[in-house]
């Protein structure tokens, strides 16, 4: 999925705000950038927002992935590959693993926002929404749809509207994706594997010449 600009709301991402939208285009079979390779001390500089970690420390291969909530690809790598990335290759040492935020739109933002509030479950919380992206993402009443996807993760009305009133964090999380854009961020999913960009849907039978390549320097 691509975005064409990228800025903060200034509105509270409350029902007014989240407004149905179509789904924008998605991206095809994710193809290496040659021409964009990001350092690595500059990759995993600190964010906006601390990266939730997974994976050892030293894993000689640091993937990167900038994701939307929102974006039926993103889904769909959570789906289909990130199960046998994290099996074969996180499980294992080989690969150390960060999701970062890039909403396309506010309905995303606010499902990242609501799984940061539930501190070292976010990411449980991010494979819940991909899981149900269908049932709150692209509904006639996002808000409200969200607002029951919420309580199934234990989030009550109450702290749902507090987070998503949390200016602060929306701001924290618009910024994380617009430190995306710096490095060449413009569309989702985005991967730096090793620092080297790839554009669109990874395949799960890609990985492992994907990962022995970033293991070798990318040669």
């Amino acid at each position: 999925m691509t975005i064409e600009k990228l800025a903060p709301s200034r509105r509270f991402l409350l029902a007014a705000a989240l407004t149905l939208a179509l789904p924008l285009s998605g991206s095809a079979l994710a193809e290496k950038t040659e021409a964009v390779k990001v350092p690595l001390v500059e990759l995993l500089a600190p964010q906006a927002l601390p990266d939730v970690v997974e994976g050892k420390a030293d894993a000689p291969v640091v993937i990167v992935e900038y994701a939307s909530m929102t974006c039926s690809h993103c889904a769909a790598f959570h789906h289909d590959v990130y199960p046998t990335l994290k099996k074969d290759f996180i499980d294992t040492g080989k690969v150390k693993f960060i999701l970062r935020e890039f909403p396309l739109d506010e309905r995303a933002a606010a499902a990242f926002m609501l799984a940061r509030a539930l501190g070292d479950k976010r990411d449980n919380a991010i494979d819940f929404f991909f899981e149900q992206q269908r049932n709150w993402a692209f509904t006639e009443t996002p808000y409200e749809s969200l607002a029951n996807m919420a309580k199934q993760i234990g989030i009550g009305q109450e702290k749902f509207e507090q987070t998503l009133k949390d200016e602060k964090l929306q701001q924290a999380v618009y910024a994380v994706a617009q430190q995306g854009q710096k490095f060449g961020v413009n569309a989702t999913p985005t991967f730096f594997i090793n620092g080297v960009k790839f554009d669109g849907h990874m395949e799960a039978a890609a990985l492992p010449k994907i990962i022995e390549d970033a293991e070798k320097g990318g040669k």
